[in-house]
């Protein structure tokens, strides 16, 4: 711009408007800047041919990015849905044109970065084929349910600069009563006049989207801010509302002060009431609308048309004809460059939207999206270069100006030292960046450049706070899964432990039965005896010494015969006794104990003719052993 200031910036009390049948209200500070609009206001509005390749981004509005529904190679028709809406707050994603899918990836778009994000690339086929659309809706008969789903179908999202979901915003809930409608005319950036044109030309459309969300939201005013530059829109809009026949609405003129088009600034203006900081203005009973929201709205509930396409002002004295177009979503800013004119001499600075709130470009290949206003291209005249920024001399122009009466060289001072709490005790996140601090301040510093950063680290910090308290709920949730599965094992083990101790004090109630006779084990023991003997017995025999060495010793193992004979015998014996005693036990007197006296009574025959039998099978035994070793030796 030619000037860095204008002198008569103050915000002065409202002064009556002829036509104004309303009090308005003004807000702290603002500047006059020269509005330039001019440059492109005065030409038709046109349709912008249908460009080659639409580039469609998949995030386009606040919240959740779409997902595509649609694959490379795929065919598409106009209006047909490409990507769905991921939760309450995000968009459907709809083609502009009909077309083949030829890429999904990354794609330069309008950012102050220059990033890149993931697009639809379609490739137009030139036919321009529309989809099958949803039946136009009597409003007026809807319940507001249904109409918001219309509108979320639809894709509308705010077309102001927010971008954002407008379903979401016409559900205020039942705890928030609606008390005005606004919507937002003023478009109080310099250069841009796509919304003036739009007013002139669509004032009808206007209107009946703001009959249809005053049916949704069941407010009994609305009220169509727009600023006293724009006479023909103006006029406009006030007969279509008197054709409308509607008391509800009330076009209301209001002077020409920059940033009057925000949003706090212009419930301000309107209403007098102040939104509260962190707060949105159904709080206080208001809901704001841009009039090319309006315009959308309107043509989803009773034409079934999705939003597919903008208008888009291109200016600026770089360009050879800047004017106003229509625009496809996903168009290439360079399209739009070519059908003005193309570039008429250098371009010292491109942006997309305004000098004062735009976003620098990198190159003209990024696409319109839904919040795309402007292609603004500057020259060394309207943007001169500033120099260096110099040290802030706390002169305060800054805070006289500032349009929600912060104090931005506090601000800055914090944000410079990368003090985040500081500078959000200075309500950081109620700067709307409209930049009129840095454009007063005769130091050139970028201050909204500091607050743009210092917001960037704080959502940066509590996203990282948030991952931390979050990694910190899993370990916590892991340790007390841990905790409760060790408790349903021990409680399992003694479970078990309990199920078995049972058993284990009946197993001796069903133990082994008494000992047999002290007899009967004697018994058994010999035949042990008797059979390890008579292996024995046997090994010797195979161990005898050939036939010349029996010869030399007969004697000897005649001897030996004669033992295993006597053995056997013996055993024989030994197992007749074994077997009466086992036959008759009861008959058995007790066996006296060790240390019972002893008496004179003589001892049972058969009992001592076992014993007899015993001792002499022993000796047997022995001699056999003996024998044996002798004839092996």
């Amino acid at each position: 711009m030619n000037t860095r200031f204008d002198p008569d910036w103050a915000a002065k009390p409202a002064q009556p408007i002829p036509g104004n049948k309303r009090k308005l209200w003004h807000f702290h500070g603002g500047i006059h800047v020269p509005d330039e609009k001019s440059l492109s206001n005065g030409r038709a509005l046109r349709p912008l041919p249908l460009p080659a390749e639409l580039v469609i981004p998949l995030q386009q509005h606040i919240g959740a990015p779409a997902r595509p529904k649609v694959g490379v190679g795929d065919q598409v028709l106009r209006g047909q849905v490409i990507a769905e809406a991921q939760g309450y707050i995000s968009s459907p994603i709809h083609a502009s044109s009909s077309g083949t899918v030829i890429a999904i990836e990354p794609r330069a778009v309008p950012h102050p970065s220059g990033m890149h994000s993931p697009c639809v690339v379609i490739a137009t086929d030139g036919d321009d084929r529309w989809a099958e659309l949803p039946e136009p809706i009597d409003f007026e008969a809807a319940d507001a349910a249904t109409l918001r789903e219309r509108i979320r179908q639809s894709g509308i999202v705010g077309m102001g600069g927010a971008s954002f979901p407008t379903n979401v915003k016409l559900n205020p809930g039942k705890d928030q009563p609606i008390s005005t409608l606004i919507l937002n005319g003023a478009e109080c950036e310099p250069y841009i006049t796509c919304d003036d044109l739009l007013m002139r030309e669509r004032a009808a459309d206007i209107i009946e989207g703001a009959r249809i969300m005053l049916h949704m939201l069941g407010a009994p005013e609305c009220l169509i801010g727009v600023e006293d530059n724009k006479p023909e829109a103006i006029e406009a809009l006030r007969l279509e509302a008197t054709l409308a026949d509607d008391a509800r609405l009330h076009v209301v003129e209001i002077p020409t002060l920059y940033p009057s088009g925000g949003e706090k600034q212009l419930i301000r203006i309107l209403t007098g009431k102040e939104v509260p900081t962190h707060g949105i203005p159904a709080q206080v009973g208001i809901v704001c609308q841009n009039v090319g929201t309006a315009a959308a709205v309107a043509d989803a509930v009773l034409r079934g048309i999705p939003l597919i396409e903008r208008w888009v002002t291109v200016t600026g004295r770089a360009i050879a004809e800047p004017q106003n177009f229509r625009v496809r979503i996903g168009t290439p800013a360079a399209d739009l460059v070519a059908a003005a004119g193309g570039y008429s001499g250098e371009v010292t600075k491109l942006l997309a939207g305004g000098p004062m709130m735009g976003l620098r470009l990198q190159t003209d290949a990024v696409p319109v999206t839904k919040s795309f206003n402007c292609v603004l291209a500057l020259t060394g005249v309207e943007s001169p270069d500033p120099g260096p920024a110099l040290a802030c001399i706390r002169c305060g122009t800054c805070a006289d100006h500032c349009p929600v009466s912060l104090l931005p060289q506090q601000m800055y001072w914090h944000a410079r030292a990368k003090d985040l709490d500081k500078v959000q005790d200075y309500n950081l996140f109620d700067c709307i960046e409209c930049g009129c601090c840095a454009h007063v301040c005769p130091s050139h510093i970028p201050l909204v450049q500091y607050y743009r950063y210092a917001k960037t680290e704080v959502w940066a910090r509590e996203k990282e706070k948030r991952a931390s308290e979050h990694a910190k709920e899993r370990h916590a949730a892991r340790e007390a899964r841990l905790e409760r599965l060790e408790r349903e094992r021990q409680a399992k083990l003694r479970k078990k432990k309990e199920a078995i101790t049972p058993k284990a004090k009946a197993a001796p109630a069903a133990g082994k039965p008494a000992d047999a006779s002290t007899d009967a084990d004697e018994a058994r023991k010999a035949k042990i005896r008797a059979a390890r003997e008579r292996a024995a017995a046997k090994k010797a025999a195979e161990g005898a010494p050939a036939p010349a060495a029996a010869e030399a010793a007969p004697s000897d193992a005649d001897e030996a015969r004669k033992a295993k004979i006597r053995a056997a015998r013996e055993r024989a014996a030994a197992k007749k006794a074994a077997a009466e005693a086992e036959a008759t036990p009861a008959e058995k007197p007790a066996e006296k104990p060790a240390d019972a006296p002893t008496q004179d009574t003589p001892a049972d025959p058969e009992a001592d003719a076992a014993r007899k039998a015993k001792i002499r099978a022993a000796r047997e035994r022995a001699a056999a052993k003996k024998a044996a070793m002798e004839a092996g030796g």
